[in-house]
Parts: C-alpha cells; sequence; structure tokens
C-alpha cells in the first residue's frame, strides 16, 4: 500500500451489557446511521432468547456468543491466478475476519429469514446458531467444504 494502514478506531462498549462485541454486532446491524434501532433490535432479539432458551445455567448474552462462535469459519478459499487458470486456494482466516464474517452471516441470514419482525428473525436465527443449526451455520460448513475440496491447491499459497 502506498499510504500508512489506518489506525484501528476503539469501540465503546454497548449500554447494557458493557461489551464491545455487542456494538459490533449492532454497528453491522444498523441501517442508514440508525443506531439506536439497531440497538433497540438487538435487546428485543436478546429478550427473546431468554424467553425461548432451553439451557437455564446460560444467559441470552451467552448463547449470542456461543452462536456466533459456532458460525465463525476457520479457512476460506481466495482466489489466485496462475498461469492463466484461476485456483481457489484454501487459506487460514485472520480471527478479526473470522468475527467479521460470522457476524454478517448471521444479519443476512436473519433478515433472509420470514418471521413478522426484525428482533423475532435475530432472535430465532441466533437460538438456531447456537445449537448448530440455521441458514448461517449451514454457510459456514459450505465454506468449509468448499476450502476441502479445493486443499489440492494450497501449495499455492502466497
Amino acid at each position: 500500500m502506498r499510504k500508512k494502514q489506518s489506525k484501528k478506531r476503539p469501540l465503546l462498549p454497548d449500554p447494557k451489557f458493557n461489551d464491545q462485541l455487542v456494538t459490533r454486532f449492532v454497528n453491522n446491524l444498523m441501517w442508514d446511521g440508525k443506531k439506536s434501532t439497531a440497538f433497540k433490535i438487538f435487546y428485543d432479539a436478546i429478550e427473546l432468547v431468554d424467553e425461548r432458551k432451553q439451557d437455564e445455567e446460560k444467559s441470552a448474552l451467552e448463547l449470542f456468543k456461543e452462536a456466533l462462535s459456532n458460525v465463525m469459519p476457520h479457512v476460506e478459499v481466495r482466489s489466485r491466478r496462475v498461469g492463466g487458470a484461476t485456483f481457489q486456494i484454501p487459506m487460514q482466516i485472520r480471527p478479526d475476519r473470522k468475527v467479521s464474517l460470522a457476524m454478517k452471516w448471521l444479519i443476512t441470514y436473519s433478515r433472509k429469514r420470514n418471521e413478522k419482525s426484525m428482533a423475532v428473525r435475530l432472535a430465532n436465527e441466533v437460538l438456531a446458531a447456537s445449537k448448530e443449526e440455521g441458514a448461517a451455520v449451514k454457510k459456514r460448513q459450505d465454506v468449509h467444504k468448499m476450502a476441502e475440496a479445493n486443499k489440492a491447491f494450497s501449495h499455492f499459497r502466497f
């Protein structure tokens, strides 16, 4: 790169749980700069998770974090041109990218569900992901399968 790398701005922890991960998730969830709306959706979803959970010793926030870790991919494929051909090369993912992908997938597949409100959709996707099921977990499994299928090209790593 020509310019120096930009500084990582510190995120303020959210007001209710005092957790930076929640703020990061809400920032991904937010549309058109409506942060208070995004926080309301997230907190409503967490309340719904708290009501519907089967595991009594875990809190709703712990279930959310467990769902996030179940969605996190460990390897992904990257395209690389070698001698006129494009190969899909499996590569390890940086820890911050793992979290970002997991959040994006949880939000994307929550939005694609067809329940009444976004809070209900998000709550159901979080509950499904915490039990290792649901569309976001399937996405992670597909990414892992793709990396496994292209393991033969791993010697082209860059």
